[in-house]
């Protein structure tokens, strides 16, 4: 009997996805869940056909180069760029991620930390955790109002039309947003979004919420110059990736009261996170908790099975990034 394909799952995952993949898999698991280096997981690595992955671990040339074994690498996540995916392509290594599940998920909490940060949630809930609340004043934590308010959107794929659709429909707000390609009048009509420049984007936004994915290219789309062009009584929301904002730049702005408030759940270099945000009362921080339902998680999970499944039993991933490596077109 041959033996199963092994494959090596990088951080813990749910028990009911291990058990699937262990019918057909040697699966080597992370059972400490402790972060691997890159040296560890290339050690961890050898023998391996395949490796389920989160958004921690680097798959790069060097690693693809000292694992030749290594046919597929899945991803339960939606974003990919701890992946060298042009690398995995030349070594015809098969790629797959897991969108569209987490969709609804992260624009909830998109939707969340931008009215934490309008109304001051977080500030007045430590203020008043400490024992300061002993009056009334009519003054006392006022924020920004968010129905009515515009909502601009920085990267209308589909977590950017989530947001926009609960800004429209559920808030009454006006959305403008800023995108590669305009949408489809189909999609735009509804929402009654409108499509406008970078600047437009900045100046007339109430609330900006960041959902573009990260590439170089994307790198602090929004630092110093970008949010002295926003209104002082806007507030910035990053749900996307780290890296897109610059942090330092960010820290100033809010120091300083260039713009009024920030919800942020990526940074630059996380786990750890600029310092100065820690120190800010009129920024809310969450741990990327984007995706972060259990049904939603698991979702994420089993897309990755199944992607992984298909890729090992030389069928095509679902969700498969660089199917060209079957012989087909992307």
């Amino acid at each position: 009997m041959p033996a199963k394909p092994r494959v090596l799952i990088t951080r813990a995952v749910f028990e009911e996805v291990l058990d699937r993949l262990r019918v057909v898999f040697d699966v080597v698991t992370n059972a400490a869940d402790e972060p691997w280096s890159h040296a560890t997981l290339i050690e961890r690595l050898q023998g391996c056909d395949a490796v389920f992955v989160t958004t921690g671990e680097r798959i790069d040339a060097a690693l693809l180069d000292a694992c030749p074994q290594l046919r597929a690498v899945c991803s339960m996540a939606v974003g990919y760029n701890n992946i060298d995916l042009p690398a995995c392509t030349a070594r015809g290594v098969l790629v797959s991620n897991a969108p569209d599940v987490l969709t609804e998920t992260t624009a909830d909490l998109g939707f969340a930390l931008m009215m934490a940060a309008a109304r001051r949630l977080s500030e007045s809930e430590r203020w008043l955790r400490r024992g300061e609340w002993n009056r009334w004043a009519v003054d006392q934590f006022c924020g920004q109002d968010v129905h009515g308010a515009t909502l601009g959107v920085l990267g209308m794929g589909r977590i950017g039309q989530a947001i926009a659709r609960r800004g429209a429909l559920g808030f009454g707000m006006e959305v403008i947003y800023l995108n590669r390609s305009r949408l489809a009048p189909e999609l735009e009509v509804p929402l009654g979004a409108r499509w406008v420049s970078k600047l437009e984007l900045l100046r007339e936004s109430d609330h900006l919420v960041l959902v573009l994915p990260y590439t170089p290219a994307n790198h602090h789309q929004i630092g110093a110059a970008e949010l002295a062009q926003m209104k002082p009584t806007a507030t910035l929301t990053n749900v996307a990736r780290g890296g897109i904002v610059d942090d330092a730049a960010l820290v100033t702005a809010l120091h300083s009261g260039v713009i009024a408030a920030a919800g942020l759940d990526v940074y630059e270099g996380e786990p750890a996170l600029h310092p100065g945000l820690l120190e800010l009362p009129n920024v809310v921080l969450t741990p990327h908790i984007g995706s972060a339902s259990r049904p939603t998680r698991l979702a994420m999970a089993q897309l990755a099975a199944d992607n992984l499944i298909a890729a090992l039993a030389g069928g095509k991933p679902p969700t498969a990034l660089n199917p060209e490596v079957l012989g087909d077109t992307p």
